[in-house]
């Protein structure tokens, strides 16, 4: 793949040296040609100095031949003008923008560019290693209807297979966090002792699956 990051800050950086470290051809734009300072020495891809929302400045980093977009600049407005000139524009498939604002974000998730709001998800993220207890959402779509949580699970659900589970709470189990790797589950999967489960919920019923996982199954173990 040809992937064209705008912003070479830590995360335009880091990205790019993951990019290419995956034998990707990688191109990089920041208006500030000092910032590919960043990228090290033993970065071989390409490097254009000029805003990511110019046209010129995309074609020169191989936009027109690119597979993907990532808009990672500190600038909100930078990010999503350059990440619709990419799709809609050049016609780039996969395009992602870095949004600080997460009302933003949601409105551009709507308009079918995914975007990474920062500040929300970072801490998100601490609020799982912080607060361990409870079910702690970890992801909710762009419309804002449908979420994963982790729901604690009573011992007694330990040998019952995942199946029984969903049966008993109406939700699906997204996925397990087995031995710490993630898995998805088959009709044949059962919860074995330190699973970490994950459903999928809508606000409506998150109390009620939570309590039914948080319960023995009727009939005991």
């Amino acid at each position: 793949m040809h992937v064209v990051i705008m912003g070479c800050g830590r995360v335009g950086s880091t990205l790019a040296h993951s990019l290419e470290s995956r034998g990707h051809s990688v191109a990089v734009i920041d208006q500030d040609a000092d910032a590919f300072r960043r990228l090290g020495p033993d970065f071989a891809g390409i490097t254009v100095t000029g805003a990511g929302f110019d046209g010129e400045v995309l074609r020169q980093a191989g936009i027109e031949r690119a597979d993907a977009f990532a808009a990672v600049s500190s600038g909100d407005n930078s990010n999503i003008i350059s990440a619709r000139l990419a799709r809609e524009t050049f016609g780039v498939s996969r395009v992602a923008a870095r949004i600080y604002d997460q009302r933003r974000a949601q409105v551009y998730e709507r308009l079918g560019i995914p975007t990474v709001a920062t500040v929300r998800w970072t801490a998100d993220r601490m609020l799982r290693h912080l607060v361990p207890e409870g079910n702690v959402e970890i992801f909710r779509d762009p419309t804002s209807t449908v979420s994963i949580v982790e729901v604690p699970v009573h011992k007694d659900w330990i040998g019952r297979s995942v199946r029984a589970l969903e049966e008993a709470s109406g939700a699906r189990v997204a996925y397990l966090i087995r031995f710490g790797i993630g898995t998805l589950p088959t009709a044949s999967s059962v919860v074995q002792e330190g699973d970490q489960v994950f459903m999928l919920v809508s606000d409506d019923i998150v109390a009620t699956v939570t309590s039914v996982a948080a319960t023995p199954p009727e009939g005991g173990h």
